[in-house]
């Protein structure tokens, strides 16, 4: 499929009767501020729309590819409950056992009954850490795992839910490397991802960074839509 104007790169398949897709897809780039996107839509197994187009970088200098990956925040927290799951499934771990059977560093200040299945749920009540923390500590994993071990909860484990926006892929990821002995990034690449030939990635092999779209955070771009007003 050909670019559609001058400055706006589109390429792909649709299947004529799903015209209207093509025309939404373009017209959040046109009307909509869209920088650039991918949508792939199947009908009883078969793809039937497959399209990519706009710019992968803030500059708008650089075309979204068939093979441009994207940052999916907390789609995450998904494959990190696909990867404990998979460690229940293998009887590495239990859902109902406390977490520190596996992790025994975890039973401080309060923390000695929480279970896989709080911590799985959202329930473990440890959403976040108290103390102030190094710039670059969510980068940082042996910081963020001892502080968690430090943390006391900030409810009753297991009354309340509460969503662990930044501490879920730490938690789950610590219980599945003392469970099955590989990072979560490694469990997904190897049981999941590479058996499935699909194309995501938790901690992306530098060979594939050039293929990421640069994130654009609010007040860092105009957001003026390629050839649009």
């Amino acid at each position: 499929m050909n670019d559609t104007g001058p400055t706006l790169p589109l390429g792909g398949y649709c299947a004529p009767r799903f015209e209207a897709v093509r025309a939404a897809f373009v017209a959040n780039f046109r009307e909509r501020g869209e920088p650039g996107a991918a949508v792939c839509v199947s009908v009883g197994g078969k793809p039937v729309v497959d399209l990519w187009g706009g710019y992968a970088d803030i500059a708008n200098t650089k075309p979204w590819q068939q093979d441009t990956l994207v940052n999916v925040f907390s789609v995450g927290k998904a494959l990190c409950a696909l990867a404990a799951a998979r460690i229940v499934e293998q009887r590495l771990a239990d859902l109902d056992a406390p977490v520190a059977k596996l992790w025994p560093q975890f039973a401080q200040n309060g923390k000695e009954a929480i279970t896989f299945r709080q911590i799985l749920s959202h329930r473990g009540a440890l959403p976040a850490i108290a103390k102030p923390l190094p710039d670059g500590a969510a980068l940082d994993w042996n910081v963020m795992i001892h502080a968690l071990e430090e943390q006391t909860p900030w409810w009753e484990p297991g009354t309340a839910f509460g969503y662990h926006v930044n501490t879920y892929g730490f938690l789950i990821g610590e219980i599945v490397r003392r469970a099955a002995g590989k990072t979560l990034g490694a469990l997904i690449r190897e049981e999941v991802a590479g058996p499935l030939g699909a194309d995501i990635h938790i901690g992306l092999p530098r060979e594939h960074h050039t293929r990421v779209a640069e994130y654009r955070w609010p007040g860092t771009s105009t957001m003026t839509p390629p050839g649009g007003k």
